[in-house]
């Protein structure tokens, strides 16, 4: 990860408990949790999941790749990224998912199902289903 110097980060390294326990509390303290339903987190996560593309949409490659040379831009990605993460977050909360186990065990099914290049099991690239490893 590039870091910029207008965007350091904290001291303290985060962790995604703490994190998701500021947010449970963030949402107690305004009485958000009734709309802290499953599907509202995941429509909220869609929404600003596009708000995310939206800043890269008519950008040509080599201008995405520097969006975050510009501060008002960097700035925005950021923020997308912050929203998209903290609904990801309550998602997971909400329905007792470990993000991190998740995404660990993923990567695992990913390795076995798309081995790299001159490993055992390598040989096809169509794998019958259409989708790619992710």
């Amino acid at each position: 990860m590039t870091e910029h110097p207008q965007h350091r980060l904290p001291e303290q390294p985060l962790d995604l408990p703490a994190l998701q326990r500021r947010l449970a509390a963030f949402a107690a303290a305004r009485d958000w949790q009734p709309f802290h339903t499953p599907k509202n987190l995941a429509s909220a996560l869609s929404v600003e999941a596009s708000e995310l593309v939206e800043i890269f949409q008519w950008l040509t490659p080599e201008q995405s790749a520097r969006v975050m040379e510009t501060p008002a831009t960097a700035h925005r990605v950021e923020d997308e990224v912050a929203d998209v993460l903290a609904y990801l977050l309550q998602f997971c909360d909400v329905l007792g998912i470990d993000a991190l186990a998740a995404l660990s065990a993923k990567i695992d099914r990913n390795e076995r199902r798309f081995p790299a290049p001159g490993q055992p099991g390598s040989g096809g690239v169509d794998h019958g289903d259409g989708h790619s490893p992710e």
